[in-house]
């Protein structure tokens, strides 16, 4: 009962997924029940991850065979995957690129990022890596419409997985009185990376299953490369990282997932 309390926490921390009402006074809550929840970010993206890829194999059914048609459901996949969670990774992204972008001094990049307007560098930002993500996205399904709604549910449980040794290695440096993550970032246990670890082995269990002779390998490794990028951009520029540099992280390694099966292909 108590793993089903993290987890749906998780979805109500990550997602617009609705848990009010009887079921969120059940599910309860407390910094440290939040920070368990860590453990069940691969398994918000399997959620994530399936919606939108059903919604996208379903939506290339119904749309008339055209050479678009793998944009459009690109496009509108996207969209909804952006609903479901409410941008919440994509505004990380933003922060961090205004932050960074605005600024070469650690102290003052930080005041920026928690800034709720968005800059010239977080917007540049968001469009560059939508327009990426959807052109990829479209690239996929064209090759093959399964392989893209496989490729969508593994690249959001991959993107939400990699973040967690962000947690684990490194110092949240972000302003712990307002932060919301900021029980998020103490570092994570073991047993919790240990159960993050069995949704990623489920889900790429189901990934294999469905698929055959696809070389899952790359993806997986260019992700992890966009992780150590990012990881190494935090730590030369902030020496840690804030909740904001872990949904920059989700966004990048999903892009790079994306980019690196396209590339095998």
């Amino acid at each position: 009962m108590n793993a089903l309390r993290h987890y749906l926490l998780a979805i109500q921390f990550f997602t617009r997924i609705p848990v009010t009402g009887r079921l969120a006074h059940w599910v309860g809550y407390s910094p440290a029940m939040l920070r368990a929840s860590a453990a069940h970010f691969p398994g918000v993206g399997v959620l994530v991850g399936a919606v939108v890829a059903l919604f996208t194999l379903g939506l290339m059914q119904a749309l008339p065979a055209s050479a678009y048609a793998p944009l459009v459901a690109a496009a509108l996949g996207t969209v909804l995957s952006v609903f479901i969670t409410g941008g919440f990774h994509e505004d990380g992204l933003a922060d961090v690129a205004d932050g960074l972008g605005g600024s070469s001094e650690r102290e003052r990049a930080l005041v920026i990022m928690k800034d709720s307007r968005v800059g010239a560098f977080g917007a540049m930002a968001l469009v560059l890596v939508m327009l990426t993500k959807v052109a990829l996205l479209a690239l996929l399904g064209s090759v093959d419409v399964g392989l893209l709604a496989v490729a969508l549910f593994a690249a959001h449980v991959c993107s939400r997985t990699w973040p967690l040794l962000l947690i684990r290695f490194m110092p949240h440096v972000g302003d712990a009185a307002g932060s919301k993550s900021k029980p998020l970032a103490d570092q994570i246990s073991n047993t919790s990376l240990a159960v993050a670890g069995v949704w990623f082995a489920l889900a790429s269990g189901l990934v294999l299953w469905l698929t055959d002779g696809v070389a899952w390998w790359a993806p997986l490794l260019a992700s992890a490369l966009a992780l150590l990028w990012m990881g190494r951009l935090f730590w030369r520029r902030l020496q840690g990282f804030t909740g904001d540099c872990l949904g920059a992280t989700q966004q990048m390694c999903e892009l790079a997932f994306y980019l690196g099966l396209a590339v095998t292909l």
